[in-house]
């Protein structure tokens, strides 16, 4: 007998069917609605992402084709009142999360103190020796940061995931608002929503600020900043195209880069012409053959000694990739506690450690119950839900788990709140978290207000990812 799922948070309505004040005006907008003229919207939506391009790719996908992001046209609505509770745990988080590599890549204070295990260091992929003793510009490692949110009750919000090494999503923040203004003007001069598509003209801003100081750099010009995308066939590579044309920044690949002068130089119609800030869409194992994987063309030969040197920022920096590691993600309330001085605004979901004996015997003899995790995985893959699990699965995965323990973590099956998405047959609740996107320089911290709300379009399933057959919405902070 498979576990009761435990009752979901419905963020439009109350228990008893009532709409949420957050939602009345929209849902008076909604009910003096045609049916049939919604539908057409909602077509209209997959022809505009389909003409504008927005599409990924799946990794492994036999047929190799481009997809569609489904769309769905109820937007989430936060209040003002909860943006600003969300909005100080995560600058809260995020101030730890630069610290703490700080931290780790030179005293290693954390560690010394007994808060944080050396284990988790030793052999870890993302933990880079190139960068120990090294300070990046600034003293920024995290740019730009994504962090994963689940609702579970009226003010319980939970940190799902950090991601500080290159968080995606962000473009189709940008597009889900520009075509919820295009179908429905109306709904935005009826209520007040705040806006996002300043978000590249600030990431531009950010990114600069965070550049080097470069003596020979002539005096007055601005930063040069560029995108390094792997290519065209990458999953994002949609994303990497649209923020470098947002920003007014150059879209370059590994091959046009090269060292000059003890600068890193792109080929442009001029010639060669130095950059000071490079935003980069490539894994750490990628960026430099001569530092990392010796086989990698997407990165740049000695792009690494250039930046030791502080001719020029990566962002994020090298290295950051530690932060994204699940097992590191559930020591996040001692991290912010030693870093900050504070308890945690916001709480982590409880987290069983499998590398460790005791929980990876409560895990194997509770596994039906669980979610469990690859430490490095993402994208919905490389996962366990126990409660939907048949129990071939259940026992395929017990043998993977004793056989590498310290590659999983294990977290109960939250009840994530839900929002209708629209359906032939009217409102369907289905399963939503939150990623915002918050910028970071030697400035200050800033917070997109609102984020990419991704949802799982399919009946029951706790899976968000695009990859997995998730969707997305978008997602209304309200004014004040």
């Amino acid at each position: 007998m498979k576990p009761v799922a435990p009752p979901c948070f419905d963020e439009m309505h109350t228990a008893d069917g009532v709409v949420r004040p957050a939602f009345a005006d929209y849902c008076q907008w909604y009910e003096a609605q045609d049916r049939s003229g919604l539908r057409r919207k909602q077509g209209e939506a997959e022809g505009f992402f389909r003409n504008t391009g927005i599409t990924f790719n799946v990794y492994g996908d036999a047929d190799g084709e481009e997809r569609l992001i489904p769309f769905d046209m109820v937007p989430r609505i936060i209040t003002a009142a909860e943006w600003r509770l969300l909005s100080r745990g995560i600058e809260q988080r995020v101030r730890a999360l630069n610290a703490f590599h700080h931290d780790l890549y030179h005293r290693q204070e954390i560690v010394r103190a007994g808060r944080f295990p050396a284990r988790l260091l030793q052999g870890n992929a993302a933990f880079l020796a190139n960068m120990v003793g090294f300070t990046p510009p600034g003293g920024v490692y995290t740019h730009i940061v994504g962090i994963d949110l689940v609702r579970t009750g009226p003010e319980e919000f939970m940190v799902l995931e950090d991601n500080a090494r290159t968080p995606s999503g962000v473009s189709y923040m940008l597009e889900n608002r520009e075509t919820m203004m295009a179908m429905f003007p109306e709904l935005f001069t009826r209520i007040r929503v705040r806006p996002v598509s300043d978000y590249p003209r600030r990431l531009a801003r950010s990114l600069a600020a965070c550049a080097p100081d470069i003596a020979d750099r002539p005096r007055g010009n601005r930063p040069v900043v560029a995108v390094l995308t792997p290519g065209i066939f990458n999953s994002a590579y949609f994303e990497h195209a649209f923020l470098a044309d947002q920003m007014g920044a150059e879209l370059v690949e590994g091959s046009d880069l090269r060292v000059i002068g003890g600068r890193v130089a792109m080929r442009t119609t001029r010639g060669y012409e130095p950059i000071d800030v490079l935003y980069r869409r490539v894994d750490d194992d990628y960026l430099d053959p001569l530092s990392f994987n010796p086989e990698s063309k997407l990165g740049v030969p000695g792009i690494m000694d250039i930046y030791r040197a502080g001719r020029i920022t990566i962002a994020n920096a090298p290295g950051t990739g530690i932060a994204d590691d699940k097992a590191v993600y559930s020591f996040m309330p001692e991290i912010v506690e030693f870093y900050t001085g504070e308890k945690p605004i916001l709480k982590n979901v409880p987290t069983f450690r499998c590398s460790e004996p005791d929980s990876l015997a409560y895990v194997l003899d509770n596994l039906a119950e669980l979610v469990v995790k690859e430490v490095h995985g993402s994208g919905g893959y490389g996962m366990l839900i126990g409660p939907t699990s048949s129990r071939k699965e259940l026992e395929a995965f017990r043998a993977k788990l004793k056989a590498k323990p310290g590659n999983y973590i294990a977290q109960p099956t939250l009840a994530l709140s839900t929002m209708p998405v629209f359906t032939k047959a009217g409102f369907a609740p289905r399963h939503v978290d939150l990623r915002p996107f918050v910028l970071v320089s030697p400035a200050g911290i800033e917070i997109t207000p609102g984020g990419l709300t991704r949802v799982a379009l399919k009946k029951g399933s706790l899976v968000v990812n695009s990859s997995q057959g998730g969707g997305t919405k978008d997602s209304w902070v309200l004014a004040d």
